[in-house]
């Protein structure tokens, strides 16, 4: 039992050394002085998020790959972790819910201009799964790491050009100047047996479609809870950008599918 107590002497990896913890747990630097109780919460659930976000970024890319590859259980499974990860961050918005307005308005002054609109790593999801809005790389306030990433996403293929790429191989083409084929070839993906891995995939996608809009409406909902009508720290109407967003999709041809089946 001895040896097991003192990993460092035997030179044996420990757990915090494998997970950098020290380093980790030492991000967490807070603005306000003295110390807001509720800094620390925002601070934490936000750097959550990011990691959450690197990790969707890594799936995504892989689903991507694997479709471009043809592998279509492996794409189906990795979107079905995708799934999962878009509920852990929605179940985040209900631990943020526990901070009134006025827990808030204690520290919100100091995050100026500082805004979750800047996130390069949200962006980069939108992008990946097929979202390409080359206007946020003029007006997002971020490093030159991080706008040349945003860059190459806009030059890279898709999750979506992925998933057309795995209906081709398997005899269902999608031309891009002709809506009508699409369609045809969608529709034989939902109603054929044989096509019937392929509609998995479909529906996983449209899973991550929907679990993202379901974030994206909690969202909305949890900022109107704490800031009302006022305007984002980084400058945006706030609650009234944010619900402009709500009717963003990423897959609309397998949403308008559903209108032919």
């Amino acid at each position: 039992m001895g040896r097991l107590t003192e990993p460092a002497a035997e030179g044996l990896l420990t757990y915090g050394e494998y997970l950098a913890v020290p380093e980790l747990i030492s991000l967490q630097r807070l603005r306000s002085d003295p110390p807001v109780h509720d800094e620390l919460l925002f601070v934490v659930v936000h750097q959550a998020y990011e990691l959450w976000f690197k990790q969707l970024i890594f799936e995504l890319e892989s689903v991507r790959d694997k479709m471009l590859e043809g592998d279509t259980e492996r794409s189906r499974h990795y979107l079905t972790r995708v799934r999962a990860i878009e509920r852990v961050l929605i179940d985040h918005i209900e631990v943020l819910e526990t901070m009134t307005p006025q827990d808030f308005l204690e520290f919100r002054s100091l995050l100026t201009p500082a805004s979750g609109f800047q996130s390069a790593q949200f962006r980069e999801v939108e992008f990946l799964s097929g979202l390409k809005q080359p206007g946020y790389l003029r007006d997002l306030a971020a490093s030159p790491d991080e706008l040349e990433r945003l860059a190459r996403r806009l030059d890279e293929p898709t999750v979506w050009d992925g998933f057309v790429a795995l209906l081709e191989r398997h005899g269902l083409p999608m031309p891009g100047d002709d809506e009508e084929a699409r369609l045809e070839s969608l529709l034989r993906m939902a109603r054929d047996a044989d096509h019937a891995p392929l509609f998995a995939v479909a529906e996983r996608l449209l899973d991550h479609d929907e679990g993202f809009a379901q974030w994206r409406y909690h969202h909305v909902l949890m900022v109107e809870r704490e800031i009302g009508a006022k305007s984002g720290t980084g400058g945006s109407s706030g609650v009234e950008y944010l619900r402009s967003t709500l009717s963003k999709r990423f897959f609309p041809e397998l949403w308008g599918l559903r209108s032919y089946l």
